[in-house]
């Protein structure tokens, strides 16, 4: 039987300008996902400058936050602080059982129309680069399953792409991340995801957090990961930045077919060139003392500060 396991949320996204420029609406992708594993208890969004927000779901399913902004500001901020509920079996085996399906993969007819769009590579013009590089991986067909082979998948990214932690917008595109050899979460991301789909493997971006030490510590930052989809176990997650599984440990905030469908914040601002100053992100996860501070769920959301 699983546990029920409180944990609070508290992610800060500052940007600060020179000068007072205008913001356009903004798009946020900042809500976890819920779901059996998951439930949100309660979520507070402060905003500076003022905003009106609308919640939206999108194509994918994912909770989306628009603002509006009232007015000009030097600074830009979004704080939300969210209480999430998980529920999982700490003695449990931290993976269920394998998928028994042999690659390659057979997907379902009723699934072909949606299924398409996660077979599909986002960088066509580099299929050459990517074949190429997958040419020195295992044969997909010689492990017991799909899964298995998509683990190891995960492994040797985890081994061959150093991570680099890098504060520029944008993923780098998988040649660049090849050529490089190094890469942030969402760019490893991006190249898995790209590799499984030019191997007959559904996948998708997944972007949210990690329960880690550096998040534990308040230094930690958003995190992005691969999921696969297999035909008898849905969606499952692999973390080429860990080289491992994804667990309870990742708190989803959005899914798409594509890197940039869940940014957790995106918009643009007018301004004088080179108003922009400083963009600092930060992650803290805490565990709530007391069941009481989780709040019930449909808290109202606080726009503006």
């Amino acid at each position: 039987m699983s546990d029920s396991h409180l944990l609070r949320i508290v992610h800060r996204t500052h940007y600060a300008y020179a000068e007072p420029v205008t913001f356009q609406p903004h798009r946020l992708a900042v809500r976890p996902r819920e779901g059996h594993d998951l439930r949100v208890e309660s979520l507070l969004l402060g905003i500076t400058p003022e905003a009106d927000v609308v919640w939206t779901r999108d194509i994918f399913g994912n909770s989306i936050a628009h603002t509006h902004f009232r007015e000009p500001g030097r600074e830009l901020k979004f704080d939300v602080e969210v209480v999430v509920r998980r529920f999982f079996d700490p003695d449990a085996p931290p993976h269920p059982a394998q998928s028994p399906s042999p690659y390659p993969l057979e997907y379902d007819t009723l699934e072909h129309g949606i299924v398409v769009g996660y077979l599909t590579p986002v960088y066509g013009e580099e299929t050459a680069v990517v074949k190429e590089w997958i040419k020195a991986l295992p044969d997909p067909g010689d492990f017991p399953s799909a899964e298995h082979f998509v683990v190891k998948l995960a492994e040797i990214i985890h081994q061959k792409i150093g991570y680099q932690r890098r504060e520029q917008k944008g993923v780098q595109t998988p040649a660049t991340t090849l050529s490089l050899g190094t890469g942030s979460c969402r760019d490893v991301a991006t190249l898995m995801m790209e590799v499984l789909r030019h191997l007959g493997i559904a996948a998708r971006f997944a972007s949210g957090y990690l329960d880690c030490a550096a998040t534990r510590a308040a230094r930690g930052s958003t995190h992005a990961w691969t999921e696969a989809y297999f035909p008898q176990l849905g969606w499952r997650g692999f973390d080429p930045t860990t080289g491992k599984r994804c667990t309870h440990q990742h708190i989803v905030t959005g899914t798409s077919h594509h890197p940039r469908g869940v940014m957790p914040v995106s918009g643009r601002y007018f301004g004088p060139a080179g108003a922009f100053q400083t963009l600092q992100v930060t992650v803290e996860f805490s565990t709530p003392v007391d069941e009481g501070l989780a709040k019930p769920a449909g808290v109202p959301i606080i726009s503006g500060r």
